[in-house]
């Protein structure tokens, strides 16, 4: 019982961290990875906390209208599809075989959310989705943010500091557009992998239920102090956890004869 209460909390942090920063997914998985095989820590972790998009899609409204519709659209089919394409992925992998991507796919996540705010500040003063989308800049859009898609249907953790980092390559200018604009495409992708991985039985609910009430707990707190607590801070928290997780699960995939990190 107190393990459950214990990744209750741990959802209620990671939904904040989600709606505040991203990066939630960082939080979650590794802890549900100790108790349950990769898989199902990965799909429990994303029932948890994809109803925190919802409300931040709902706060960050206005900042969404003013996004040009042809990139809405353009946006949105790459990323349900993505979505869709990651998760059906992720059920039919050999867990071994997913094992072996995971510190990577943890350590290429952080890696981006470190570097985000630098890509942010030289693309500050350029905003070609403010100018009109060209055809040769649609194209590289739809393919980077399908392959963000994918990644954020197969594996959960991360997938909010992925997007923040493919969407400043386009230019989408201010940094509350490109946060507002991040929730709704992986609100989305997320929402779509979700249903796959629960059709599927891939979930463990007995963690997943209480981690749910969690996530969505965590999302609304975010709302509410959203602009008061320092975001470097946050920001600091996920970078130390994210470099962290990543090291030990190098270490237990590549230091060690254990083939797989989660236990049954």
């Amino acid at each position: 019982m107190e393990i459950h209460f214990l990744f209750f909390l741990a959802a209620i942090l990671a939904g904040a961290i989600n709606s505040l920063a991203g990066g939630g997914g960082l939080v979650t998985f590794p802890l549900l990875a100790l108790v349950i095989p990769p898989v199902a820590a990965d799909a429990t972790s994303s029932v948890a906390l994809v109803l925190a998009y919802p409300p931040a899609v709902w706060r960050s409204r206005a900042e969404i209208s003013e996004i040009p519709r042809g990139w809405l659209r353009l946006l949105l089919v790459p990323s349900v599809l993505g979505g869709l394409a990651g998760a059906l992925l992720l059920v039919y992998t050999d867990e071994r075989n997913f094992t072996f991507f995971v510190p990577w796919l943890i350590l290429g996540g952080t890696v981006l959310f470190v570097l985000e705010p630098r890509l942010a500040r030289r693309r500050r003063n350029e905003s070609p989705a403010s100018r009109g989308l060209s055809a040769k800049l649609g194209l590289v859009a739809v393919v980077i943010t399908l392959a963000v898609a994918v990644y954020g249907g197969y594996f959960g953790a991360g997938i909010g500091i992925l997007m923040i980092s493919a969407l400043s390559l386009f230019g989408m200018g201010d940094v509350g557009r490109v946060v507002a604009l991040k929730n709704l495409l992986t609100g989305c992708l997320r929402g779509v992998a979700v249903v796959v991985l629960i059709v599927e039985g891939a979930v463990n609910w007995g963690y997943g239920v209480p981690m749910v009430i969690g996530g969505l707990l965590g999302g609304y707190v975010g709302g509410v102090v959203s602009g008061r607590i320092d975001r470097r801070i946050l920001r600091g928290v996920v970078i130390v956890i994210g470099f962290g997780v990543a090291a030990y699960y190098f270490w237990n995939v590549y230091g060690t004869s254990i083939p797989r990190i989660g236990g049954e």
